[in-house]
């Protein structure tokens, strides 16, 4: 079995925000040779997170970061946390921190709709990706 792993960086540019990382683990699974197998997309931070939904359509990814705002708000009085981002990190814990995806005939195995998406909670940042793809050339 072949393992390759990878850093990706991310750069965000608000507090809250969702960028399709889709085309960039696909470049690494393309580069990676392996042709079945799978990819684990690991989020290294407590305040960010990594998950999987559709990408065809912009107002899902507004629905998304709207609801995790109104379930659960940064300024609430009772937190303890004092950084200030208590709401990231719950909201880190919520949607997780990987993402796993099978690779078939050296593409990855989502749904027609699927995509993966890099989530930021207490943005703007710097931020990185781990990327391992394992399987058969």
């Amino acid at each position: 079995m072949k393992v390759v792993q990878q850093e990706l960086s991310v750069r965000t540019q608000t507090r809250n925000q969702m960028i399709d990382v889709t085309s960039r683990i696909e470049q690494v699974v393309a580069d990676s040779g392996v042709k079945d197998g799978d990819v684990i997309v690991f989020c290294p931070h407590t305040t960010a997170a990594v998950t999987i939904n559709e990408n065809a359509d912009p107002s899902v990814v507004h629905d998304v970061l709207m609801v995790l705002s109104e379930l659960i708000q940064p300024d609430r009085p009772n937190y303890r946390h004092g950084e200030g981002n208590s709401d990231a990190h719950c909201k880190s814990s919520l949607v997780g921190c990987t993402v796993q995806v099978l690779i078939r005939s050296g593409h990855l195995w989502l749904g027609t709709w699927q995509g993966i998406y890099f989530c930021e909670f207490d943005g703007p940042r710097s931020r990185r990706l781990f990327v391992q793809v394992r399987g058969a050339s």
